[in-house]
Parts: structure tokens; C-alpha cells; sequence
């Protein structure tokens, strides 16, 4: 076996390697052209993409349109011949129009999770954008699957499979993955039987990614050998020099240990995985007053929530580590150094396919 391409609908990646969506800022058109230009699929994270505009605070969603176009077309413009996607979280109060704006300016690829993307289809219908829903389970496949070929007849143009390992936001309960973490081959395998009903029904076949956890080539070779199309990768690209993300945030990774990454909550109730720092210690021993309130997540009530998810996030990403929330996945203490975003990628081709030629 050998390391293929990865196909997404009539969109061909040369390596079967997705780039993560990584927000606040940390992967934007830097990262996600690199990436691209590498061969893979680079992502950018649709999670307040106009933190920097100057009326960021007066007019979040302005601002995030604003930013979100800036981003998508600087990516094209870097990288004019690579697959260049946007990631979106499916609880932002402003989806439609981010959406929409994505679609607008002819981005490739959307990955939407945390939540069931349960309309994303509307919005593509007819174009040449691909649509991709992350899931952390058959039964969320099935049911997503089953209800995009209901009401629009579209079937998900891949599945992204995001395990426990991953960081940021996770599609699981805080007891699963303190008492009983499931394994991300089995997840995948439960997918891929899952799917098997809607391919063979409208025979078509559905790439399935595998996410969260995956490091490593041989990690790499052993999805694909399972019968995944490619994977998605993140931690990994934070140690790049393209990472869009500052010089303290990638040092803080490379200067990890394990026992530093921890499971939070996040202020809209799911568990996530980050570095334990001033911030989380502080958030721990006390609420945090919200100085303002970006209404940026469905469900997030500033009167109870325990601390703002975007300051926390922008503090970070601007390089106050000790201050700021650093989302990281559970593999983020192996990283060693800063490399090039084309030799990182290599290496991991190398050491994918020497795992196949033993």
C-alpha cells in the first residue's frame, strides 16, 4: 500500500492530509496556503477570523464578514492552484452569513462541527464548494447522513471522524473521555459501517477522515490502511513557522509536558482540551467577570458563563499564554521544535510510507 490522493468530490489533494481548523487565529491564510501548497487541504478557522479589525468589539459580526473575506482571498492569492477550506463551528450565532460569505468567495471546502450542521447543504447547493460534517460517532454520521438526503437530497461530500484525543472543543462527555476514552479506530470503523448503507443506495462513495490524535506517519498509514480516505491534522501545524498563531503560543506547545494538558469546560458546556496555566487555574478558583460579551455563541449566557471564550482565545493566539486559553491536542507535548510547514509534511509522508514497505 502507498500513500494516494485524497478526493473530495472532483477536488484532488495530492497527499491525504487535511490541516485542521485551528481559531482563535491560529490557522488563517498563512497556515492554510502553506499547507495547500504542500499538497494537502489547508483550513481556515471560521472562529472570529476579524479579531483583528478595528471594530472587533463594536461590531463582531461586520468585522468577522470583513475578516473572514480578507482571509479567504489572501489564501487563494498565496496559494492559487491549492485546495484552500474553512472551518465552522455549527453554534456561532452568525453561521448563515459566514457561510454564505464562504461560499461567496468560492473556498473549496467546509467542515462544520461542534453541533450537527443540520442546514449546511442549503447553502452549497449548486456551487462548486464540498461540504464536510465532523462527527464523533456512526450514530451521528447516520443521523446527519440520513438528514441531508431527506431534505436535500445531498449526500456529505466527506466525513470528518474527530476521536477524543483532539484539542479545542470535543464531541464527547467529560466522563467518556475521563472513565472510558474511546478509541479513534474504532470511531472510524463505526463510520465507515455506518456509511456503507448510503453509498451502496446511491452509489457514491463517502471519504472518511479521520481526526484527533493523529501525530505521527505511521498514525497516518494506519487510518488509511483502516479504510479511511486521508486524515485531519492540527497540533502538528502549530510548531510551523507559518502557524498564524504568535511566537508564544507555538513555544508554549513545544515547551509542554504532558502532565501540563488538561480536560476544561468551555463556557457553552463542552469539555475541551488545553494547557493548564495561570488562566485555567485562575477560572478554576473563581468565575471571571465578562467585561464584554461578543454573543458569538448560541447557548453561552454572559450572566453564568465562567469566563469570555473569545478574550480567553484572543489573548492567547496575540501571545499572552499565561492569560489566555491554549486549546492543544493530547500528542502536543511531543512536539520539539519549529520546522516548515513543506518539511513537516514530507516527514510525515516518509515515515507513512515506511511503515507500509515493512
Amino acid at each position: 500500500m502507498n500513500i494516494s490522493e485524497l478526493k473530495i468530490g472532483d477536488k484532488i489533494a495530492k497527499l491525504p492530509i487535511i490541516q485542521g481548523g485551528m481559531g482563535i487565529g491560529v490557522s488563517l491564510s498563512k497556515l492554510a496556503s502553506a499547507v495547500a501548497n504542500a499538497g494537502g487541504i489547508g483550513i481556515i478557522s471560521g472562529a472570529q477570523p476579524g479579531y483583528k479589525e478595528p471594530d472587533f468589539r463594536t461590531d463582531n459580526e461586520t468585522a468577522n464578514l470583513r475578516g473572514l473575506e480578507k482571509e479567504i482571498r489572501k489564501a487563494k492569492e498565496l496559494s492559487p492552484e491549492g485546495i484552500i477550506g474553512v472551518n465552522f463551528l455549527a453554534s456561532v450565532t452568525n453561521y448563515a452569513d459566514m457561510v454564505k460569505l464562504a461560499v461567496q468567495e468560492k473556498v473549496d471546502l467546509i467542515i462544520s462541527g461542534a453541533g450537527l450542521p443540520k442546514n449546511l447543504p442549503s447553502f452549497v447547493i449548486g456551487t462548486d464548494t464540498k461540504i464536510a460534517p465532523i462527527v464523533s460517532s456512526g450514530k451521528a454520521a447516520s443521523t446527519i447522513t440520513r438528514l441531508w438526503t431527506k431534505k436535500y437530497d445531498y449526500l456529505p461530500d466527506a466525513i470528518i471522524v474527530e476521536g477524543p484525543k483532539a484539542g479545542g472543543h470535543l464531541g464527547f462527555s467529560v466522563e467518556d473521555l475521563k472513565e472510558n476514552m474511546p478509541n479513534i479506530k474504532d470511531i472510524v470503523a463505526d463510520v465507515l459501517q455506518a456509511v456503507k448503507e448510503f453509498e451502496e443506495k446511491y452509489n457514491k462513495k463517502i471519504p472518511v477522515i479521520a481526526a484527533g490524535g493523529i501525530f505521527s506517519g505511521q498514525d497516518i498509514a494506519e487510518c488509511l490502511e483502516q479504510g479511511a480516505a486521508g486524515v485531519q491534522m492540527s497540533t502538528q501545524f502549530v510548531a510551523t513557522e507559518e502557524c498564524d498563531a504568535h511566537e508564544n503560543f507555538k513555544e508554549a506547545y513545544i515547551n509542554s509536558h504532558e502532565e501540563d494538558i488538561q480536560l476544561i469546560v468551555s463556557p457553552v458546556g463542552l469539555p475541551g482540551r488545553a494547557l493548564r496555566n495561570k488562566f485555567v487555574e485562575t477560572v478554576e478558583a473563581s468565575n471571571q467577570k465578562i467585561k464584554h460579551c461578543y454573543r458569538c455563541l448560541r447557548g453561552c449566557n454572559p450572566a453564568t458563563t465562567p469566563y469570555c471564550i473569545t478574550e480567553a482565545l484572543v489573548a492567547s493566539v496575540e501571545g499572552d499564554v499565561d492569560n489566555g486559553l491554549v486549546f492543544i491536542g493530547s500528542n502536543g507535548h511531543k512536539l520539539e521544535k519549529i520546522t516548515k510547514v513543506k518539511d513537516l509534511m514530507q516527514d510525515l509522508i516518509d515515515e507513512a510510507n515506511a511503515y507500509f514497505k515493512k
